[in-house]
């Protein structure tokens, strides 16, 4: 697997740049007693037969015990999702949360509320690959949901 993402980060020197404020902006933020998943870019653009919209993809990782958290995205992001190492702890919207791991996958419709999005694993690191398919400007691209204060 590792060679898929060899191959995916280097189509980004070919592609649209990828910064600006729709891949820029945070993808969720650390809690303040755990550790965070880190997001880096590495892929965007434009549809050619769907001018409106634009593909993106971001690589998320997740150290050991580390979690986002909850979050909505983009009103208009469809995002699929696919394991590339460990385990990742997921539930979207009312849906109990659920294991997945390497070569397994999930989606998020427009609009889904992210409640859980964790790796599984107190001692292994954990990755995934992020696609979503975002109307042009619509941003931010994930919003994490206010801190409770509990």
């Amino acid at each position: 697997m590792t060679g898929s993402i060899v191959k995916i980060a280097a189509l980004q020197s070919s592609q649209m740049p990828l910064s600006g404020p729709a891949v820029n902006a945070t993808v969720g933020a650390a809690m303040s007693d755990s550790p965070s998943e880190s997001v880096k870019p590495i892929f965007r653009r434009q549809l050619p037969n769907l001018p409106d919209r634009e593909l993106i993809a971001v690589l998320v990782n997740y150290p050991p015990a580390a979690r986002s958290r909850s979050h909505h995205h983009a009103s208009s992001a469809f995002i699929y999702a696919y394991v590339l190492s460990g385990e990742i702890r997921s539930a979207v919207g009312d849906e109990p949360a659920r294991i997945y791991r390497a070569g397994e996958s999930f989606y998020e419709e427009p609009g889904a509320h992210h409640v859980v999005s964790e790796n599984a694993s107190d001692s292994e690191p954990a990755s995934l690959l992020a696609v979503f398919v975002v109307r042009a400007g619509d941003q931010p691209l994930t919003a994490p949901d206010a801190e409770s204060g509990k």
